[in-house]
Formats: structure tokens, sequence, C-alpha cells
């Protein structure tokens, strides 16, 4: 396995990790335990070292399952976690990010990960309520303690990664970022290079839509997630077809999936970009790991991005009972 170096403190990952929150939370039905953790422990046998999970997954029973997968491996991996956030009945966010809230959410992700420190330790989302300057300060004391090796924020512009950054060095930060969500790159890539944070996208898939399989007609059990973005509409399955077939033709040109091509794009923009696709599935595990392998050429990746610019996604990243909550 490559690997990639994110943050000052130079974290070294596998240059593709693993988003464990789809395996009981967020896409359906829960898979059975025994299952993914016997992923889990395939995907470190073949050199994955970057688990990502968070406190409001289940709430608390991902974490609950990736601590019992990595107990015994703890000095083989990196995990990361997040704090800040809950969910409402109505499945809106409530943010909460003052200091003593998130302390008491890294205890308990500590006990339940089974591990006396997390390698980076996320603020889920911006709470506008608590200067980001205070949550840095808590980061830093964090660090102090030896509770967190370091910190990043999750879905945060420029603005309030330079006044974090003020206060404590970030290691990460963790957008969505895909070939379907490309505003990262265009708002946050100057400042992350300027300071040297790394970046880890999630859904570099796109929740599933990059990997050619999805299809009109799709049927999405009730608590599947996707059924509340427009991307999962057969209407707009229907309208960006010519994007998917696209790059199932990249695919087959290069004896590769359309998933692979996927990721290989978003490993290409930056060497300091770290994608955590999302799996419940072995041989998806072992798809996703081999993209690392795919390379492209300036010329190459420059006729990419000109074929994309022409095949742009002409619908919104969510509808109208979510509400976009990316910070400045």
């Amino acid at each position: 396995m490559k690997t990639r170096l994110l943050g000052p403190s130079h974290l070294e990952v596998s240059a593709v990790g693993l988003g464990c929150m789809s395996m009981n939370f967020g896409y359906g039905r829960p898979s059975p335990e025994k299952d993914m953790i016997e992923l889990i422990h395939e995907a470190v046998d073949l050199g994955v070292t970057l688990f990502d999970t968070a406190e409001s997954y289940g709430p608390f029973t991902n974490e609950e399952l990736v601590g019992r997968a990595l107990e015994g491996l703890r000095d083989r991996v990196s995990i990361a976690t997040k704090c800040g956030i809950s969910f409402a009945a109505d499945g809106n966010l409530i943010l909460d990010a003052r200091p003593g809230t998130i302390r008491r959410s890294l205890e308990g992700s500590l006990r339940r990960l089974r591990t006396d420190h997390v390698d980076i330790y996320y603020l889920h989302r911006f709470d506008p309520k608590v200067p980001i300057e205070e949550v840095a300060g808590a980061m830093a004391e964090f660090i102090a303690e030896g509770k967190i090796r370091g910190w990043g924020l999750s879905e945060v512009g420029p603005e309030t990664v330079a006044r974090a950054q003020s206060v404590c060095p970030l290691t990460a930060v963790e957008n969505e970022y895909s070939i379907v969500i490309r505003e990262s790159e265009h708002r946050l890539f100057d400042v992350l290079e300027k300071f040297g944070i790394g970046f880890v996208p999630y859904s570099p898939l796109a929740r599933g839509f990059l990997t050619g399989t999805i299809k009109e007609g799709l049927k999405l059990v009730e608590t599947d997630f996707r059924r509340n973005l427009p991307l999962f509409e057969d209407k707009n399955i229907a309208a960006h077809r010519k994007l998917l077939d696209f790059i199932g033709e990249l695919a087959a040109d290069r004896n590769a999936t359309p998933a692979q091509i996927a990721l290989a794009w978003v490993l290409a923009q930056r060497p300091w970009i770290v994608p955590i696709p999302g799996t419940t599935k072995p041989h998806r595990l072992r798809e996703n790991i081999g993209a690392v392998e795919i390379e492209f050429t300036a010329d190459e990746m420059a006729e990419f991005n000109r074929r994309l610019d022409e095949l742009p996604i002409t619908c919104p990243r969510y509808n109208d009972r979510f509400v976009e909550m990316t910070a400045p």
C-alpha cells in the first residue's frame, strides 16, 4: 500500500483509508457485526491504516464496532473520529461545539474505541454559536494531554480553516469531494497548501453514484440517506448518464472499474489527499484499494478535466429538507 502524509506532524497513513459509517449507519439495515469486523481486519491486512468513524454514527454504535475490530491492532492503524453534532428526530443536525461538550464526547469516544488516544479528532460541523478559536484551544489541550495526536474540521471553507489554524495547527480537513462535488478544490485547496494541512475527502465515490451500479429505477430502503439526495432521483440519474458513461469508457480503456477511475482522479489532484471510501463488501474494499495503482499523465489529466467540464452536475447537492452546512 502506498502512503501519504497529513498535516504538519506528517501523520503517515495509507493512500486510501476506510470510511466505516456505512457498516451500521446511514445506508439502510446495519450489516452483520461479525462480517464488518472481518472486513476491517482484511483492510488492515491489505495495508489500510486510516479508519474513519464518528460518535454520531448510530449514535455511538459505529465507534463501538471500530473499537472492537481494531482492538489488538491499534499500533498498526490510525483512527479518526468526530464530535460536535447529534441528530434530531427529523434527521437534521443539532450542533454543539462547546469545549466542555467536546471533552465529554472525546472521553466517550476513547472508551468506545478501546484506545487511549485518537489520531485525528474532527469537529464534525462548525457551530456558529461557538467561535472556532475556542474549539481550537480545546483541541490544543487534548493534544497536550496526549488524548489526540492531531485534529481537524469537517465541511469548512478557507476562512474557518485560517482562524482555527492560528490557534492550533490542523492535521486535516474532511469535506465531501469527488468528481461530482468539487467545491473544495476552488475554495479550499490553496489554504490547505499554504498551511500544509491534509485533505480527507468523504464520499469520494459520490455515495456510490460513480461506481457504475446506479441506474434509473433504483430502489433504496427507507433508512438509506440517499433517498434525500437529488442526485439519486431518476431524472437526475438520467440527466448525468453521459458522465457515468464517460467514466465507464475510461475504466474499460484502463482495464479498471469506474470506482477505481473516480478514486484515482481524486488521488491525482494533490499529494496530500487521502480519500476514505466506505464499503460493506470485501470485493469493493479490494477494488477501492486498487485505485492507488492507477496514474494519469499531465496530458491525460488535462483531457480528463476538460471532459468533466463539458459534463457538469446540474442538480443541487441537497433538497429543501436539508440545509447546506459548509462553514465559510
